[in-house]
């Protein structure tokens, strides 16, 4: 087994290639994530975070390079291979956590636990025991409507762990709130990710919270360049 849970080599990605008005988003971008490690993306608005994030979740391909998720080579894989890895191996974090609004809380994690095959009792199970941790069992037959920001963003952070990932992807997890609550709100992220010890990528514009990562890497004009 790979040292590494996430290996991104080489990646490449363009748009309207080969047009007057084409853009280079990635160039060459490599990066690797041990296990328990988490790593900080810094970068502007419109650099290619999110395009490197999406590539390295397997929700979008590179137009070269390679992206290995626990040593195994996700472009020697079919779609329906790619899709079971991103939903048992991969979490994703938004910076709008896009509950469904008509479930609960608790429902909204174990969704994505009963897509994935668990059974029901298990799945509420594991649910409930994920609220607890980031504190907020007690809101778990709320709707996101009646909870507050940081409150929807906690449920966001356990449903992307419904499936015990091994490779947390995370796009401004706190960029829609405020200071105090964004500051409380990554404590408890960054308390799960350590609990866990699954790599971790979190992308940020707050410099404040990346120092408080393992290692910083920044996007820029395409390039990775390590802080």
């Amino acid at each position: 087994m790979s040292e590494h849970t996430l290996q991104v080599t080489d990646l490449t990605k363009s748009y309207n290639a080969g047009k007057p008005n084409e853009v280079r988003v990635l160039q060459g971008v490599s990066l690797n994530v041990k296990p328990g490690e988490v790593v900080a993306l810094v970068a502007p608005s419109g650099a290619g975070k999110s395009t490197l994030l999406h590539i390295a979740g397997l929700l979008d391909t590179p137009d070269s390079g390679t992206v290995q998720i626990e040593g195994t080579d996700m472009s020697s894989l079919s779609d329906r291979k790619r899709t079971a890895v991103r939903r048992s191996t991969v979490g994703f974090i938004y910076q709008f956590h896009h509950l469904l609004p008509e479930f609960t809380a608790l429902e909204n994690i174990v969704l994505p636990q009963l897509a994935n095959g668990v059974a029901d009792k298990t799945a509420g199970t594991r649910a409930l025991s994920l609220l607890d941790r980031v504190g907020i069992a007690e809101r778990a037959t709320h709707r996101p409507a009646a909870l507050s920001g940081g409150e929807q963003q906690r449920v966001a952070f356990c449903r992307a762990l419904a499936n015990e990932p091994s490779l947390l992807l995370a796009d401004e997890p706190t960029g829609n709130l405020d200071p105090d609550t964004s500051d409380r709100v990554f404590d408890t992220l960054m308390t799960l990710v350590r609990d866990t010890g699954l790599a971790a990528v979190i992308a940020t514009h707050n410099l404040d919270l990346a120092a408080r990562m393992d290692r910083q890497v920044r996007l820029n004009a395409g390039v990775l360049e390590t802080s």
